[in-house]
């Protein structure tokens, strides 16, 4: 493995697949907390396996996306279309690399601990760190309130996708599912690469719809969340940055949605001149072309029902080094 930036020349990629998702018709005290602190009422939330067009249309989408990488002499693995308690379907979300270090990270909810493993077979040498995900790990009082984490600081716990990379600096999102001792985590194993706290600027989960690196001294950024350059942490103040444009809303399948629009800023680079964009969001694309970045327009008409776009449903394990 050898992958240490966001945006490096990319020659092999996991992406994922939607077989077999669903959502736990147990909702434990870790899928209430880090899923659906939004919906005060639990009965609001739907349960079990996604509708058949849902896995089926996103499968085509996902298989549109693999032959486009494929297109550009990119290696593409898939992760296994085995049953899981959760999904397969974002292989970013359960496993971070950087250079050497391949880390199945401590993912606070119960459900996904295992889902590395449906890709384990293409990984070097992969850390494993449990979160043994005990109920003092949860904070109820973020049920109904956004400005309540999810999570105490009773052990470490985050998602790999709360953590983008850009060679020496990390970027370490905060928020339900993350928490700081996790960031710590993460600093010993990364030694002399520096783990930086993004605080109080996003609860609802990922890092990945609130910023994207572009490229060394660009990034994404999304205004709803990110008001001013003093929001990030440093060396990040002295980046350029491309506000994102209002999404341009796609919509979901009747009753499940896992993501806001800003899950359309979702996107996947390939190198610095060239990302996976959705294929709707004609206002970011010239935002991004106006810096040199062509957007490959693709279909991702599930990434708001499942909660996943180009950069979620993907795992860089080698680009160039830039």
């Amino acid at each position: 493995m050898n992958s240490t930036n966001e945006w490096g020349q990319l020659r092999q990629v996991i992406v994922g697949v939607a077989d077999n998702a669903k959502i736990p018709y147990d909702i434990d005290i870790s899928l209430r907390c880090v899923n659906f602190a939004d919906k005060t009422d639990e009965t609001e939330i739907i349960k079990g396996p996604y509708p058949q067009q849902v896995i089926d249309e996103a499968n085509e989408d996902l298989e549109t996306f693999a032959d486009f990488l494929k297109g550009e002499s990119i290696e593409v693995l898939r992760t296994d279309r085995t049953d899981c308690n959760y999904y397969n379907y974002c292989p970013r979300d359960s496993v971070f690399i950087h250079g050497e270090l391949t880390l199945a990270t401590p993912m606070p909810i119960r459900a996904r601990k295992d889902e590395w493993k449906a890709f384990e077979k293409h990984l070097d040498n992969p850390i494993s760190i449990p979160c043994y995900n005990e109920s003092s790990l949860y904070n109820t009082d973020c049920i109904g309130n956004k400005d309540v984490l999810a999570l105490n600081e009773f052990e470490p716990a985050f998602d790999a996708a709360n953590v983008i990379r850009a060679n020496d600096d990390v970027l370490y999102l905060v928020s339900n599912s993350g928490n700081e001792l996790g960031a710590t985590l993460l600093q010993d194993k990364l030694g002399d690469t520096r783990v930086h706290l993004l605080k109080d600027v996003y609860s609802f989960m990922h890092i990945d719809s609130t910023i994207a690196f572009l490229r060394e001294g660009l990034l994404l950024a999304n205004p709803s969340r990110i008001k001013t350059k003093d929001d990030l942490p440093e060396p990040f103040r002295s980046w350029d940055i491309i506000w994102c444009p209002e999404p341009v809303d796609i919509g979901h399948y009747s009753k499940w949605c896992n993501a806001s629009t800003w899950i359309n800023m979702n996107l996947f680079s390939v190198n610095t001149k060239l990302v996976a964009l959705e294929e709707n969001q004609e206002p970011l694309r010239k935002a991004l072309e106006q810096h040199g970045i062509e957007c490959a327009m693709l279909p991702m008409r599930h990434q708001r029902t499942l909660g996943g776009g180009f950069h979620c449903v993907t795992l860089d394990t080698k680009r160039d080094v830039v």
